[in-house]
């Protein structure tokens, strides 16, 4: 048993659509888990629904949702002949199912109505897609992940029941004799409340089924080479990983570098499957394989991380920055959902590097005044070398100024502006 993972970018138009198709042709007779993402920037475009619809804005709501109903309908009529007006009456539920919310008024939290609209854009793309392979003599089943992936009420950010799950998806999949197509990023309660599961859940799904299934590997499919050591658009010299272990990639993701997420990591590194990540438009591409072996003489590893923010924390009687007020800091940082990308503490004052959200500033900032003066520095740059090079980190802020360093066997980080 194998996974695949198609991400938004690898569905966001006709010709991609096909070339999908062309990939799992040539998997086709072995058992094979499709997870796909949302096209393109749907998710995006659904989320501008929910937000209209929960400001009581209903018309504006219906209108940016009949904009999404009729990208999908074109798509399918491009791609779509003798299975276009299967594919139609599926896709017709699916929209029925968002307009008959949208028609009604928000008596719950935003979050709930998030996810009841946004989960909506997988189901559309992997029915589309489902009913193209079908046309293109890949014999597939769909399957709604809903009915398969039991999470709590925890609404945007789920956590999964994995007795219930475990149970469901070997269930579904046991007699499946043709690829299965189902969706990454979404979920739903025991009483069939939609769900989603938070940031890269999309990922996160396919690393679910391929720990349940046994999976020889889970492959994601990207529109690059594969894992690099660098962004190619802020370093066009940026190499090719290889491989990498479990471990670097977490401390990459850590640091901030756009990789795999650490949540799609742990189900994977518990069983030990391997994980490639690879480039759906060139295949015959090696590609990155993320493994639990330790990978040697690996290149620096460049993270940059941009709008950055250096909150300054003096303590107001002059006492020692001991155990009790950073005890205090860190029910803080865990109330309002706050991750410091750098921290570094004196005797009386210690300062914390964040990314600028201003609305988590100001209410970090309004927090820690009760314990401490504070003070904001924002326009910063946070860069983050893994594997350095002597002297690799100057050369790279020359020019700048270095307003905090870091420093280990392994990693340096300078904050500059």
């Amino acid at each position: 048993m194998k996974v695949f993972k198609f991400g938004g970018a690898s569905v966001n138009s006709v010709d991609r659509i096909k070339q999908v198709a062309h990939i799992v042709d040539q998997h086709k007779d072995s058992p094979l888990v499709i997870i796909i993402s949302a096209m393109g920037k749907t998710t995006n475009a659904l989320e501008k629904v929910a937000e209209a619809f929960y400001a009581g804005a209903q018309q504006q709501a219906l209108d940016l949702f009949n904009v999404i109903k009729n990208q999908h309908l074109t798509t399918a009529k491009y791609l779509l002949v003798t299975h276009f007006n299967e594919c139609l009456s599926q896709l017709t539920d699916l929209f029925t199912e968002v307009e008959w919310l949208l028609h009604d008024k928000p008596v719950r939290n935003f979050d709930y109505y998030y996810d009841q609209v946004v989960c909506i854009g997988e189901l559309l793309s992997t029915s589309i897609i489902s009913h193209y392979l079908q046309e293109a003599g890949i014999a597939n089943e769909w399957l709604d992940v809903r009915d398969l992936i039991r999470t709590d009420n925890h609404f945007r950010n789920a956590n999964i029941d994995w007795a219930i799950t475990t149970e469901k998806i070997l269930q579904a999949t046991e007699d499946a004799g043709a690829p299965v197509i189902t969706q990454g990023f979404i979920g739903s309660t025991d009483e069939n409340e939609s769900t989603t599961l938070g940031r890269e859940g999309s990922d996160y799904t396919a690393a679910v089924f391929a720990n349940i299934l046994d999976a020889e590997s889970l492959t994601i499919w990207k529109d690059v080479e594969g894992v690099m050591n660098a962004d190619p658009k802020q370093f066009p010299d940026a190499q090719l990983l290889q491989s990498i272990s479990f471990t670097e990639v977490i401390e990459m993701a850590y640091y901030g570098a756009q990789v795999i997420h650490p949540k799609t990591i742990k189900p994977l590194q518990n069983k030990g499957i391997p994980l490639y990540v690879k480039c759906f438009l060139d295949p015959s591409l090696a590609g990155t394989v993320i493994s639990n072996k330790h990978a040697k003489n690996l290149p620096p590893i460049i993270v940059l991380k941009e709008n950055q923010a250096l909150m300054h924390l003096h303590s107001q009687d002059f006492s020692f920055v001991g155990e009790q007020p950073m005890s205090n800091l860190y029910k803080i940082f865990a109330q309002l959902n706050i991750t410091p990308n750098l921290l570094q503490t004196g005797a009386v004052s210690l300062q914390l590097c964040l990314d600028d959200h201003s609305d988590k500033i100001e209410q970090l900032a309004a927090a820690a005044g009760a314990t401490f003066d504070v003070s904001v520095e924002k326009g910063l740059t946070l860069l983050t070398i893994r594997h350095y090079k002597a002297g690799q980190a100057a050369e790279m802020t020359a020019g700048k100024t270095p307003l905090l360093i870091q420093q280990t066997q392994e990693t340096v980080q300078v904050l500059f502006r």
